[in-house]
């Protein structure tokens, strides 16, 4: 495996949870400028946008366990090639809710007890959905936003436009998720902020790798299945640069 593909993982990842999570902690209950719900949706959804241009020659812009584990399903990833994006994953994900930890506590009415962005069912869950709920709303969410990348990556795809697509989509699927469970669809997302808000966030964790996966891994196998042409599909969530 490619250090530098695991490094383009772990900064992309970085950017996801960064930008992402720091768009709910820091600016969406904003006193009168606060960005609500669809600003903090449109926030994680710019992340995988501008990242996909960014490293998706590299890395293919995974980002996300989830999908990792969903393009392998699908025929699109070598399944040798998991462990090492899936730590770097989780890597980006915690050094991102680490640095967001220490600009937030610098203002006063900080607390991390708020939920930090972290994820959670029952009493946890923004809107109080019970755990069946949650545990199908991520994976239904996370399928169709594998079922998504893996059409907008289809080798007959219209060329260029995957990022958005799949920025659109991400975004579409927060604003139906945050009031569910915060929204996860990526395990690597959900660990960092978990780690920092400890107690029943980081016991309520394992919904947030579970249900993805599974979710991923569904909409991999669905789109592979359905596609008329697997032969045509492109590896990674944009086309890698053609060698030089």
């Amino acid at each position: 495996m490619d250090i530098r593909k695991c490094a383009a993982e772990a900064i992309g990842t970085f950017w996801l949870t960064f930008a992402g999570c720091g768009s709910a902690v820091i600016a969406a209950g904003f006193p009168e400028v606060g960005i609500g719900l669809l600003g903090v949706s449109a926030a994680f959804g710019l992340t995988v946008v501008t990242m996909a241009y960014a490293i998706g020659h590299i890395s293919g812009c995974h980002l996300n366990p989830a999908v990792t584990f969903g393009l392998a399903a699908g025929g699109r990833f070598p399944t040798r090639d998991i462990p090492p994006y899936v730590i770097s994953q989780v890597i980006g994900g915690v050094v991102a809710a680490a640095l967001l930890y220490a600009i937030a506590s610098g203002s006063p009415g900080f607390d991390v007890a708020k939920g930090f962005a972290a994820n959670g069912y029952g009493e946890h869950s923004p809107g109080q959905y019970g755990l069946f709920s949650c545990l199908l709303a991520e994976v239904v969410l996370t399928m169709m936003f594998l079922f998504v990348i893996m059409g907008a990556t289809h080798g007959k795809a219209p060329v260029g436009f995957a990022p958005l697509a799949i920025g659109l989509c991400l975004t579409l699927v927060h604003l139906v998720g945050i009031p569910v469970t915060n929204l996860s669809v990526n395990p690597a997302r959900s660990t960092g902020p978990a780690l920092f808000a400890g107690g029943w966030a980081i016991a309520q964790l394992w919904l947030f790798w579970v249900a993805p996966i599974l979710g991923g891994v569904l909409g991999g196998m669905l789109y592979h299945w359905i596609s008329a042409e697997p032969s045509a599909q492109v590896t990674g969530v944009v086309p890698p640069a053609p060698a030089e």
